[in-house]
């Protein structure tokens, strides 16, 4: 049996859009007779919407009921919790840190109740233990099948084991730039396009909820695409955006 598998691109703080597309996933459920088939989130969970805690405590809530819901670490889940524990991610460019306008944080801090200035010592006190611990502790990619979940993408031709969280979390141009079959197909999110792209050899899915975009929830059987929306099923073919 051709393994299912349902992806939702990065989330953002839009809850409203992520029960919209788990909504999507439902109904197809429902139409194929399927309620195992896993749903997988990209990462990207905070920052830049308006209810980032929303979002962690709904897909905590959701895993903790027995969903079969994967949820991966992107980069802005990793520089939050970075920031909670006082650290600066090193991937930042050396102009930005974590409460600047362009990551978002301070969107994240005032879901908390916290001013968007928040120090990190007043944040820790705000986030719950239980979901501080729940973002250090997400995986980094999620294999099933012929395919490969992962947050930014992966170093072309370096085997999986051997991948490094800041590839998986951070990669662009080596990743985005790379046009021969890779050993799976690879879905990822992290650069914002405006639609879903099927570009052969990967899948990108963040059509930029984060820029008031649409949330992508997708639903892939062997290596064929669909994307769901309110109609149900429309392909996703190569080549295609």
């Amino acid at each position: 049996m051709t393994p299912r598998t349902y992806a939702i691109g990065d989330i953002h703080g839009q809850i409203d859009l992520l029960k919209q597309a788990h909504d999507w996933i439902a109904a197809d459920r429902a139409r194929v007779a399927d309620a195992e088939a896993p749903v997988v989130h990209v990462g990207d969970l905070v920052d830049r919407g308006p209810d980032s805690r929303g979002v962690i405590a709904w897909l905590m809530a959701g895993q903790m009921t027995g969903q079969p819901w994967v949820v991966l670490k992107g980069n802005h889940d990793r520089m939050f919790s970075r920031f909670l524990e006082g650290e600066r991610d090193h991937r930042l460019r050396a102009e930005l840190d974590y409460l600047h306008p362009k990551i978002g944080g301070p969107a994240t801090l005032r879901s908390y109740g916290l001013p968007g200035d928040a120090t990190p010592v007043q944040a820790r006190a705000a986030v719950p233990p239980a979901q501080r611990a729940f973002l250090s502790d997400l995986p980094c990619h999620f294999l099933r099948g012929e395919v490969l979940f992962v947050h930014a993408g992966i170093a072309p031709g370096v085997p999986l084991d051997d991948q490094t969280e800041d590839d998986l979390t951070w990669i662009r141009a080596p990743f985005l730039e790379f046009a021969d079959p890779h050993p799976w197909l690879v879905v990822h999110g992290h650069t914002h396009i405006s639609a879903p792209t099927h570009y052969g050899n990967r899948v990108n899915i963040d059509s930029g909820a984060a820029y008031g975009g649409p949330l992508t929830a997708v639903v892939i059987e062997g290596q064929q695409v669909w994307v769901l929306g309110p109609g149900g099923r429309v392909p996703l073919p190569p080549g295609t955006d």
